[in-house]
């Protein structure tokens, strides 16, 4: 079997897809930049805006390029900037990867066409020429079908390697065959695109986490995902022990609806949310407070 060296990965170890803040049903910047600012100091490795749990889907292109902004000018260099790009119509995918690549992001997460979906080939050319658009910045593909409705095959991530500048991938398909595969048979960097995978992914050769854990629990899994990273599985193993009920609650719902609950009652943003994001049922919304009155969070 060929040996394969991976190319240059964005970042390792835990980038935070951060929620976005709403005031008044405004994307509140003032709170994002001091979401950042905490991060930062309790050690992620890089932050994501943009994303899914950021309800990019309801984000109008001027608030996209105002988080972008914001956000790295309060960052800087400190740590690797990725943002969320992704779209079913290729021409605004393109569009938007260009935008944020001349407002510094240093990454760029790319999510599969959804709804339209596109056929096999047909995905190939989009990320093709999302690549192109993204000015040389390196491109992070998102496979997420229970979203998206579509699965990205070891044939297709084989032929996505061969793009220069598609350098790795969030992987939220939990299929650990594939994921083996890809990190022992390709140039890919492999991110966690789930929490509760963090252990089993790095041990086959995986790079890291994208996580919604970390919007609420930073340093701790911050340094869950450097034990396994380390070769630490003890000690990586119990950290994932201690999260794992409050990792199964943040997606008992829709996210980031019950992660904005939760960041609600740490005092870290508000539980804003846009349509079609509502409300939680009070009955999660009680296990999550005592979740977190168990591990001692409030």
């Amino acid at each position: 079997m060929d040996t394969y060296i991976f190319k240059k990965a964005p970042f390792e170890g835990t980038a935070t897809a951060l929620a976005t803040p709403f005031s008044g049903g405004e994307v509140d910047l003032v709170r994002m930049r001091a979401l950042c600012e905490w991060q930062i100091e309790m050690g992620v490795d890089a932050l994501c805006v943009s994303g899914t749990t950021g309800e990019a889907a309801t984000l109008t292109r001027s608030e996209r390029r105002a988080i972008t902004a914001a956000v790295k000018e309060s960052v800087g260099d400190r740590v690797p900037l990725i943002v969320g790009c992704g779209s079913s119509d290729t021409a605004i995918a393109c569009s938007l990867c260009s935008e944020a690549s001349a407002l510094g992001a240093d990454a760029l997460l790319v999510i599969t066409p959804y709804c339209n979906k596109g056929t096999a080939k047909g995905l190939i050319e989009h990320y093709k020429r999302v690549a192109d658009a993204a000015a040389g910045k390196p491109v992070i593909l998102y496979n997420v079908p229970s979203r998206t409705g579509v699965d990205i095959s070891f044939t297709q991530y084989e032929e996505l390697s061969k793009i220069e500048n598609v350098v790795a991938v969030k992987e939220a398909a939990s299929n650990l065959t594939k994921i083996t595969r890809l990190a022992g048979e390709t140039s890919l960097n492999i991110y966690s695109g789930n929490d509760d995978m963090v252990l089993p992914v790095v041990s086959v050769g995986g790079k890291g986490v994208i996580s919604v854990l970390s919007n609420l629990a930073p340093a701790a899994t911050a340094a869950m995902t450097r034990y396994a990273l380390d070769g630490d599985f003890t000690s990586a193993s119990t950290l994932a022990r201690k999260y794992a009920h409050l990792i199964e609650l943040l997606f008992a719902e829709t996210n980031p609806a019950p992660l904005k609950y939760a960041m609600s009652l740490l005092e870290l943003c508000s539980a804003d949310m846009r349509l079609p994001m509502g409300d939680i049922a009070d009955t999660l919304k009680e296990r999550i407070k005592q979740e977190l009155v168990t591990l001692s969070m409030i």
